[in-house]
């Protein structure tokens, strides 16, 4: 991809890569370029057994946090509680799932609902892995040792829940962003008051800019192009904004307030002029990325009655797909939807993806003309979405719900797996496993 940037950046609209990294690593949230993407060939084309041969498995803590793979190492974030609260860092052999480092800090949980663990992935850059805790301890740390680099108490430092006139800013999960870098940057969406996104030095800490007024939410922000200049999208609490992420400026900002309480978990999704954003409680809102000039023009919002009788699409975990024409997401309670993305209108829905419940969860990863897909009840799904429907090509079992991060159905998988050396790394909360997708 870094060999052909120069020919992209001709188009008006493209995702940009944040992380120049091998083709077949997974180094941060939600693959290489950050939108769910996975660009390896030689896989898998249907499963031989309904359970998936595991190569290695590794004891971990509970969270939230999904893995990310880099120069042959994988990272991820979880939580211990005996004899005391603290959260981990944990870097693996990708190879063999040997224990290679861990960093830990002690971290006791104060207002965060859900206490599973953190949330964010890790993010692997230049060498440096920067994670993000639920209480929002900020760690810069040497990738191959485990060394802190330098860290920053963005909870304290901020004053993120000091409750005053405007109340507690820091969301009632907890802090969800995963470190974005661009350039010499490392930018996070924290909720704090005047400073909702904040940049730093990504070798020093040091605070470079901050912008926007907005309470904090679950969302992690994306880059892409407009009108020529690099824009960084940041869904908060209160809007979706873009800004130039060299200096916080903020070129437009299109309101989006929750109804009940700030829920969008998602990312917001990009293709060609196309902004969408989902949320449980909010529906759904399309923007168009206007090709001449750095502002947005909405194409539409629709929300349901309620979470149950819902219109368009009321995701919350899954991040959803937009290919071609069409949006492809889950809805509140599990419902596989397809969307016309120019109208809202429902196109088709289909319940055999994951079973029905409230939050129902699957993770999308498009690899070609397939859709790879992760239940919360732990399964690999090869898919084909089109306007015609869900084509379930095959689907086994990768790994077990549990318990800590929801008690009810006998648990889920929440977590987000990375993809990565014809292999699937996921976990639960109580192991980190890989599994071979590789053709032979």
């Amino acid at each position: 991809m870094i060999r052909h940037m120069d020919k992209l950046l001709l188009l008006s609209f493209i995702p940009l890569s944040v992380c120049q990294v091998l083709a077949d690593d997974w180094p941060q949230w939600r693959g290489p370029t950050r939108d769910g993407v996975w660009r390896e060939t030689g896989l898998v084309e249907k499963f031989a057994e309904e359970q998936l041969p595991i190569k290695w498995r590794v004891k971990i803590g509970a969270g939230y946090s999904g893995p990310t793979v880099a120069n042959g190492r994988v990272y991820v974030m979880d939580r211990q509680t005996d004899p005391e609260q603290m959260e981990r860092v944990v870097c693996v052999d990708a190879e063999t799932g040997v224990k290679i480092w861990t960093h830990e800090y002690k971290c006791p949980y104060v207002g965060i609902g859900y206490t599973a663990g953190p949330r964010a992935s890790v993010t692997i850059n230049d060498g440096l892995a920067y994670s993000m805790g639920a209480m929002g301890n900020l760690f810069c740390l040497d990738a191959k040792m485990g060394a802190v680099v330098w860290s920053n108490d963005l909870n304290a430092e901020y004053q993120i829940q000091v409750r005053d006139k405007d109340a507690n800013r820091m969301p009632i999960w907890g802090m969800a962003c995963s470190p974005l870098i661009y350039n010499d940057l490392v930018i996070l969406q924290i909720g704090a008051k005047d400073a909702s996104v904040i940049a730093l030095d990504k070798k020093t800490g040091k605070e470079v800019w901050r912008a926007l007024s907005d309470p904090g939410q679950y969302s992690s922000p994306v880059l892409t192009k407009q009108a020529g200049k690099d824009v960084l999208i940041c869904w908060t609490g209160a809007s979706i904004a873009g800004l130039a992420p060299q200096n916080g400026e903020v070129y437009w900002q299109q309101e989006f307030l929750p109804k009940n309480m700030p829920i969008g978990c998602a990312s917001p999704v990009i293709l060609k002029d196309r902004l969408f954003l989902t949320s449980f409680y909010d529906g759904s809102l399309m923007l168009r990325l206007l090709p001449d000039q750095t502002n947005v023009e909405q194409v539409w919002k629709i929300v349901g009655a309620s979470e149950r009788d819902t219109k368009a699409l009321h995701s919350i975990i899954s991040t959803p797909l937009m290919i071609g024409d069409y949006v492809y997401g889950v809805d509140s309670y599990g419902e596989l939807r397809c969307l016309n993305a120019e109208t809202g209108e429902r196109i088709w829905e289909d319940l055999t993806a994951v079973p029905k419940a409230r939050w129902s969860t699957i993770h999308f990863v498009q690899n070609g003309d397939q859709i790879w897909m992760f239940n919360e009840r732990g399964e690999l799904i090869i898919s084909k979405l089109t306007s015609q429907g869900f084509q379930e090509i095959g689907r086994a079992k990768l790994i077990e719900p549990t318990t800590d991060q929801l008690r009810d159905r006998g648990g889920v998988c929440w977590s987000h797996p990375a993809f990565a050396m014809r292999s699937v790394f996921a976990r639960n909360d109580n192991e980190l496993l890989r599994a071979d997708l590789s053709s032979k």
